[in-house]
């Protein structure tokens, strides 16, 4: 059962992965003088976009989302609107977190912005995919010992490694280096993107070697 659960993981893993690489790939040969420090927002929304669309599709493939209690189409769609909402919301939270960190507040919002989507994207998106429009799922996840299921464990682990990834990210900008991208946002949004594919790459393999402490976590 670790076998399967964990192979299947690895596949998810580096479909995502390599979605990134393509949305890095594919603007070189659809916009001009493409790079990801000159034209860095398009890089981050392209970014965005292709993980938000490969997740969604992976885990609705996996069947890893959590089942409906009903099928009507209204229930169905009250869980999008409900979905849809809460990014909403989560983007407006890291926004209001990074300008409290000390990104501008006027200047610059777009910029902000976009990282609060791109880290929503690494971070709630995932949480809506796996455990579906539910809070109370959210913080069980994320409190200690919440995990249960090798899925909860690997939220934990790349939502994490996103998010120290983007503060880790923010050293550079004040130093006095004069480099291309020391520039707003794109170190943090290079660092989120780095430690959202550490995350990928560490939780199967930390899963697999803390497989018997994991145990009692399975559903």
């Amino acid at each position: 059962m670790w076998d399967v659960e964990i192979r299947g993981m690895t596949s998810a893993h580096a479909i995502i992965a390599a979605s990134i690489f393509m949305a890095t790939v594919i603007p070189v040969v659809l916009v001009d003088n493409f790079s990801v420090y000159g034209t860095h927002l398009v890089w981050l929304y392209s970014v965005a976009c292709s993980v938000a669309v490969v997740n969604i599709a992976v885990f609705w493939l996996l069947g890893i989302s959590p089942p409906t209690k009903k099928n009507t189409l209204n229930y169905k769609l009250s869980r999008l609107i409900r979905s849809c909402v809460y990014f909403v919301l989560s983007c407006l939270f890291f926004h209001a977190v990074v300008v409290l960190y000390g990104a501008p507040l006027i200047e610059s919002a777009l910029e902000t912005f976009s990282l609060a989507v791109l880290l929503s994207t690494l971070t709630t998106l995932r949480c809506l995919c796996i455990l579906g429009p539910n809070v109370q799922a959210w913080i069980r996840v994320f409190s200690r010992d919440g995990a249960m299921s090798v899925w909860d464990t690997s939220l934990q682990i790349t939502s994490s490694c996103s998010i120290v990834g983007a503060w880790f990210g923010a050293f550079p900008i004040p130093l006095d280096w004069d480099r291309p991208w020391q520039v707003w946002p794109i170190s943090c949004s290079l660092g989120a993107t780095g430690g959202f594919l550490t995350g990928l790459l560490a939780a199967p393999l930390w899963i697999r070697w803390h497989r018997k402490q994991l145990t009692y976590k399975l559903k």
